[in-house]
């Protein structure tokens, strides 16, 4: 049985992915590797929007990408305002603190956006936290935060702005320089279609002198040398080669697609998924307007065991979701499906079957096709939209 990975990362690989990560291995040090280097900075930072910031490029997860910013920028005792409302908000506010940070917290409920001002009123009460850590897309809700507006509060009063892409860049849009963020940071398993173990930070000026003033011990992910050897067109110790010949391809594939067109793939898929898990009697976690365009969370209808449901997929049809994050309540209730990356309508008609099909097999509902014809008709809507506008 083929596997159907829908979770929110890592994501599947489209087959020129898998082969391009079959290419022998070159020097790390040698030209082949510079050029390799260049392309994918160049290509990071275009999807990013910005011609100004410096690309970073990191051998570790998403989550190193998040202690490489605090390391760099944040010293012990420093007051900053994180933004959480989910588990990677409050990862970035872990993160501080182990760094010596204090951390003026701003949260708010799973599923509720951060309200610029909210933000406002944190920082006009807070004039001496001079950093904002912001999650653009949490996937633990499946919520995706008003990026430009909270980071126009933020420059505003003068702060710097430091936002968490990584399931976000590179599947919706993103601006740095136009909505003047400071540093995004990324990561290669999400919507750049390659497996985990590379991830970016793109810092601009106004960063910089921060790091210059950060008394915060680093050395592996020290961003003073990783720009210095990015210049030459290396890293400051053996990178992920492999994975980071997947993501020259993945880029690639983008490139293809043309980023306008994936941006409106990944909203329209996850539209159609929103409705087929509505119309299968599920609840939507994220309030309606910032629903995330790569994953979905949905609480389960009651009598319904979210691990009964996700074992049955994936057993029966080879289907695999996500469960919740965080406390029991939340990630007891809620199943979670990704879509980003190499996705296709195609995809998540087979995950709404399934998901119709194993309801009824534990008692919920007939499988009687309503889960598609709600997601054949957000599809549908969208196409006819585009072509009266062609």
């Amino acid at each position: 049985m083929t596997q159907q990975l829908r979770i929110p990362g890592p994501t599947p690989l489209p087959e020129r992915v898998l082969r391009a990560m079959g290419q022998p291995m070159i020097d790390h040090r040698g030209p082949e590797f510079a050029a390799l280097h260049r392309e994918v900075a160049t290509g990071v930072r275009e999807v990013f929007g910005t011609a100004q910031a410096e690309l970073l490029i990191l051998s570790s997860s998403g989550t190193g990408s998040m202690e490489s910013a605090v390391a760099n920028l944040v010293s012990p005792g420093d007051k900053v305002v994180v933004c959480t409302g989910g588990v990677f908000g409050d990862r970035f506010a872990d993160i501080n603190r182990a760094f010596g940070a204090e951390v003026v917290q701003l949260a708010v409920d799973w599923g509720q956006p951060v309200e610029p001002s909210q933000l406002a009123d944190v920082l006009t009460a807070n004039a001496d936290a001079g950093i904002v850590f912001l999650t653009h897309n949490e996937t633990s809700t499946g919520l995706t935060n008003p990026l430009e507006k909270l980071a126009r509060v933020a420059r505003e009063a003068g702060r710097l702005v430091v936002v968490d892409a990584i399931s976000s860049a590179s599947s919706m849009p993103l601006e740095m320089d136009d909505w003047q963020l400071d540093v995004v940071l990324s990561g290669s398993q999400k919507g750049w279609m390659a497996p985990p173990g590379i991830a970016f930070a793109a810092v601009a000026k106004r960063a910089w002198e921060a790091v210059d003033r950060s008394r915060s011990p680093r050395f592996y992910f020290d961003w003073r040398s990783h720009r210095t050897w990015a210049e030459k067109g290396f890293t400051p110790s053996t990178p992920a080669v492999s994975t980071l010949f997947a993501v020259q391809e993945g880029i690639r594939i983008l490139k293809e697609e043309g980023l306008a067109n994936a941006y409106r793939r990944h909203r329209r898929i996850a539209d159609a998924t929103a409705a087929g898990l509505e119309a299968a009697g599920m609840t939507l976690l994220a309030r309606d307007g910032y629903r995330s365009a790569t994953v979905t969370a949905a609480v389960v209808p009651d009598g319904i065991a979210v691990e009964d449901l996700r074992k049955l997929l994936s057993s029966r049809h080879g289907v695999v979701i996500a469960g919740g994050r965080g406390t029991a309540k939340i990630s007891e209730r809620i199943v979670r499906v990704g879509h980003l990356g190499a996705v296709t309508e195609g995809d998540i008609v087979q995950v709404l079957w399934a998901i119709e099909q194993v309801l009824e097999e534990l008692d919920h509902a007939p499988a009687d096709g309503r889960t598609l014809a709600a997601a054949q008709k957000v599809v549908q809507g969208a196409s006819e939209a585009v072509g009266s506008r062609q």
